[in-house]
């Protein structure tokens, strides 16, 4: 008689809990516990991911879900074509390289730092063709003939590239059957698709491909490539054009398509195409693929769904259930209000005080503290001001500086049950950035000529002193985070325009920092115990916006969207790591909402095994 252990090389063990980590598929258990078998299976999802920085259709795709790329695309309604090229590291995003020409529509794969793409249409259908090294576009020779509708329909990499199909406007206009492949020196026409299409989706190598439905009137139809002839493959389960591939000839995966537009998911396992029961967040249709992905972890950005789309979503077929990184709603304010100060050790221990309340058209001197979920009344500041800096714990918390008051050189000390007037600030001013502790602060620039734009103030406990430290770019508006030794000055306001630079205080010196990934003021950011190289910033600007952004010491990358957008709102508290945030308040014109930020969490997904 079998057994499992002869069956699988083991024995079924007894555990009181289930096991969290390095559990393989298939493995059974007993949990004493529950009295229950329990195994672990493969699931099937798409996740959210951060937003592209510019919202595009008809981009051309590269890369994997942990190193994608975004190539061009369509803009706007009226056919606005874009140069902007977008990197994505698995959890965000950041400029690239531009392309030399605006252009939608064109026929690209690769890698991120080894990319191609040809074709598409800038004002008109074109067959100019270019590599990307992961900073630069090179000029190689061009398809033999000019045409779009080339997206997704690329396939391969820069020394062995094939592009299928396409659009064309030459006479006679239509759908073309051409097939052109790539050897890193020049293109050469190949044996022509079994039929004219347009916008397929391609998925493999240059010698082993399939491709799948396409258009202009969609089709179902797929076809199989050995790098010279073509033969017909099974169906699709769905006639769709503008679908979105990656993987291989004998493991691919599409997704997406129209009409109508579609979030449908299909496999394909050599044999036949199956539905996969993942479905895509947001349906849409020609959105950048990361065309080197795989069928198990896959990434799509952008796309027309019934707008131009900036969503971004990943698959992943594995063992894990993973939870994609997002804000969500928390608990409101007691009094609706921006340009509050936060601070506290933590996310979930937290006090916002003061702010701008509309309505009445008031400061205030209100204070709440957060405990994770809701908010509570605490006893008010000395002073009724807005834009004030703020840093410490709900134990021992400082807010200083301000707006539109009576005191804007207040310091306001908190010892965990009220406040006390501390020293005054030497040169006050509207706009000042800064953050740190309750005996160790910076403060620095202004959005107002009364206080010098660069200045740099520090707070030892006892009193403020001006420091020789000046910024490099004077302005005001922006966020301070960090501390007295280790601080950064993130984007800036008024009286410059709106900027994305950012500028790091080793506590003698101001150093010009890595460039962010879109330009932001008045925007919200964690407070004083974040560490310098690993922070998040979210809302901002003069209309209320809901991007995020996370910096990691290296570089800025895009981060989840918050669901209300928002200026002049503030984070309150801190942690050790750009892993939680919560903001709260803002203008909108004034709001009492509040969001939580939580990283994304991988879990095993364990079931119980039943006897049906």
């Amino acid at each position: 008689m079998s057994t499992y252990r002869k069956i699988h090389g083991r024995s079924i063990q007894a555990v009181t809990t289930d096991p969290s980590e390095s559990v393989s598929e298939g493995q059974v258990w007993y949990n004493t516990t529950s009295d229950t078998f329990k195994s672990v299976i493969s699931s099937s999802a798409w996740s959210s991911s951060a937003a592209i920085l510019t919202a595009r259709y008809g981009a051309g795709g590269a890369g994997t879900q942990t190193a994608g790329l975004i190539m061009g695309g369509n803009i706007g309604p009226s056919d606005t074509r874009t140069t902007a090229v977008e990197e994505y590291n698995g959890s965000g995003f950041s400029a690239g390289g531009a392309l030399p020409t605006a252009t939608r529509a064109g026929g690209t794969a690769g890698t991120q730092t080894a990319a191609f793409h040809a074709g598409g249409y800038t004002t008109a259908d074109v067959s100019t063709a270019y590599t990307y090294d992961g900073s630069s576009w090179t000029a190689i020779p061009s398809l033999g003939t000019a045409r779009r509708s080339l997206n997704p329909a690329g396939a391969g990499t820069t020394t062995a590239s094939i592009v299928c199909g396409g659009y064309a406007s030459a006479s006679p206009e239509g759908a073309r059957d051409f097939v052109e492949e790539y050897n890193g020196t020049s293109w050469s026409e190949q044996n022509d698709l079994p039929a004219a299409r347009a916008n397929v989706a391609a998925c493999g190598t240059q010698t082993a491909l399939i491709i799948a439905n396409g258009g202009p009137s969609a089709v179902n139809l797929s076809f199989l490539y050995d790098g010279t002839n073509w033969t017909a493959a099974p169906n699709t389960n769905a006639t769709l054009t503008g679908r979105m591939g990656a993987g291989t000839q004998t493991d691919a995966i599409v997704a997406g398509g129209r009409p109508p537009t579609s979030n449908v998911t299909e496999n394909y396992d050599g044999t036949s195409w199956t539905t996969n029961s993942a479905t895509l967040g947001t349906a849409r249709y020609e959105g950048a693929p990361a065309t080197s992905g795989t069928s198990s972890e896959w990434m799509i950005a952008g796309g027309y769904s019934t707008a131009i789309s900036t969503a971004t979503e990943e698959y992943n077929k594995s063992a894990n259930v993973i939870t994609a990184g997002a804000f969500a709603s928390s608990g409101s304010l007691n009094t609706a209000r921006s340009q509050i100060a936060g601070f506290g050790a933590t996310t979930d221990a937290s006090i916002g005080a003061g702010g701008y309340r509309y309505g009445p058209n008031a400061y205030t001197n209100l204070a709440e503290e957060y405990d994770g979920s809701t908010f509570s009344a605490t006893p008010n500041m000395p002073v009724s001001l807005g834009f004030r800096n703020a840093g410490g714990t709900v134990t021992a918390g400082v807010v200083f500086g301000g707006h539109d008051g009576t005191s804007p050189a207040n310091t306001s000390l908190w010892n965990g049950s009220s406040y006390s007037n501390g020293p005054n600030i030497v040169d006050p001013g509207y706009g000042t950035m800064g953050n740190g502790s309750q005996t160790a602060l910076f403060m620095c620039g202004s959005s107002e000529p009364a206080r010098p734009t660069t200045l740099t103030e520090e707070y030892d406990g006892s009193s403020w002193s001006s420091v020789p430290a000046t910024l490099n770019t004077g302005g005001g508006n922006g966020m301070g985070v960090g501390s007295q030794t280790a601080g950064l000055a993130i984007g800036r306001g008024s009286p410059n325009p709106v900027e994305n630079i950012m500028e790091e205080y080793n506590g003698s010196t101001w150093t010009v920092g890595h460039t962010m990934v879109a330009a932001m003021s008045r925007s919200s950011a964690q407070g004083g115990s974040t560490p310098q190289d690993n922070t998040m910033v979210a809302g901002g600007n003069a209309s209320p916006n809901t991007t995020s952004q996370i910096y990691n010491g290296t570089s800025w990358v895009t981060g989840p969207s918050l669901a209300t957008g928002r200026t002049s709102g503030n984070g309150m508290g801190a942690g050790n790591s750009a892993s939680s945030m919560l903001v709260a308040g803002g203008n909108s014109p004034s709001i009492s909402t509040s969001e939580k930020f939580t990283a994304e969490t991988t879990a095993l997904n364990v079931k119980t095994l039943t006897q049906s």
